[in-house]
């Protein structure tokens, strides 16, 4: 799912920032790389927080019928989560990149929500196999057999509640496991290096 986030990064950066003559053409592809970093450290960091149910009530938010209606992406400029990472991703901009507080503004408010839209897009696609909240939790919490041991399926508890249904799940442990896992992740991502060499590595 990272090379994912990242194709999508790719795509609706190439206006965002390939374009965008504010940002130097060398450094195109690290801007990119830190619009990936921000996603997947961001959901990284939500679920070693015990934050499982908010990534869920994202992901239920999307969808085709909420494309559809033009209140997908209106939705998620309204997350909490999506704010959070469109200002860190703001603040890196500004900081790193020097871009002014206004272009650095409309490069993230652009590129952060398009992308999260467009994965969650994906994820609400039946016809879409890869794109699972299985594998993107998985990939989060960097154990991809451990986190799904008992057999529980996040993308059918995710189908549940975007059919308008009720889970009828305890989450206390599930939530614990996943919590556990993604502390886990990031400790051994900071170990070898930290996402930024992964991410540049799908961008070469």
């Amino acid at each position: 799912m990272l090379e994912q986030i990242i194709n999508l990064v790719k795509q609706f950066g190439q206006q965002t920032i390939v374009d965008n003559p504010e940002i130097p053409n060398e450094y195109n592809q690290e801007v990119m790389a830190e619009a990936g970093s921000t996603i997947t450290n961001g959901f990284q960091n939500i679920l070693a927080g015990g934050g499982f149910e908010n990534i869920l009530d994202l992901f239920k938010g999307g969808g085709s019928q909420a494309d559809k209606s033009g209140g997908g992406l209106g939705s998620i400029l309204k997350n909490p989560i999506v704010t959070m990472m469109v200002g860190y991703f703001i603040s890196k901009l500004v900081h790193k990149y020097k871009m002014s507080p206004t272009s650095a503004s409309n490069v993230a408010n652009s590129l952060i929500p398009n992308t999260l839209n467009s994965l969650i897009n994906q994820t609400n696609d039946p016809n879409n196999p890869n794109a699972t909240l299985d594998n993107l939790i998985h990939s989060l919490t960097g154990n991809a057999e451990g986190s799904n041991n008992s057999g529980f399926s996040f993308q059918n508890l995710l189908e549940q509640f975007t059919g308008g249904g009720n889970a009828g799940s305890d989450l206390t442990d599930i939530i614990g496991n996943l919590t556990r896992n993604a502390q886990s992740g990031l400790q051994n991502r900071q170990q070898s290096g930290g996402l930024m060499d992964m991410i540049k590595g799908f961008l070469n």
